[in-house]
C-alpha cells in the first residue's frame, strides 16, 4: 500500500487545532486546572504548537516550491502568517486578532500550495515524485 500524506491538509489541520486551542479552548475547558491540566497559556504547549506548524508548513511549502511549481507567494503568505503566530505571543493584547490573522495568512498558503501543486504538470498520476 502505498500511502502520501498531504502536507497541505496536515498544515491546515494543525492550523486549525491551534485557532481552536487559543480561541475556544478557554471557553470550554476552563475546568482543567481542576484537574491540574494547564495547557491554556502554557508555555511549552504554545511554544510545541507554534513548532509543529513551522515544521509542517515548512516542509509542505518548501516540497511544493522545489518539486511542484516555483511560486515564492505561498511561502511569503505562510511567513506574513508566522510572524503574526509569533507576534500573538509577547503581544497577549493582541492575542486574539493576531491569531485570526495568522490562520488566515498560513491556511491561505497551504491552500494556495495545494492548488497550484496540482496544477503544475509534475503532479500528473503518472509522474513519480
Amino acid at each position: 500500500m502505498n500511502l502520501k500524506l498531504n502536507w497541505d491538509a496536515l498544515g491546515i489541520a494543525t492550523s486549525l487545532a491551534c485557532a481552536i486551542h487559543c480561541a475556544l479552548l478557554p471557553i470550554l475547558m476552563s475546568t482543567l486546572p481542576i484537574f491540574g491540566i494547564n495547557i491554556i497559556h502554557n508555555l511549552f504547549f504554545e511554544w510545541a504548537m507554534i513548532a509543529i506548524a513551522f515544521i509542517v508548513g515548512s516542509y509542505s511549502l518548501f516540497h511544493g516550491y522545489i518539486k511542484h511549481h516555483r511560486s515564492v507567494i505561498p511561502v511569503l503568505v505562510f511567513s506574513f502568517g508566522f510572524i503574526f503566530l509569533v507576534l500573538k505571543q509577547f503581544y497577549i493584547q493582541l492575542e486574539i486578532p493576531f491569531l485570526i490573522i495568522a490562520v488566515a495568512f498560513i491556511i491561505s498558503a497551504h491552500f494556495y500550495n495545494y492548488r497550484i501543486c496540482h496544477r503544475s504538470k509534475c503532479s500528473s498520476p503518472h509522474h513519480k515524485h
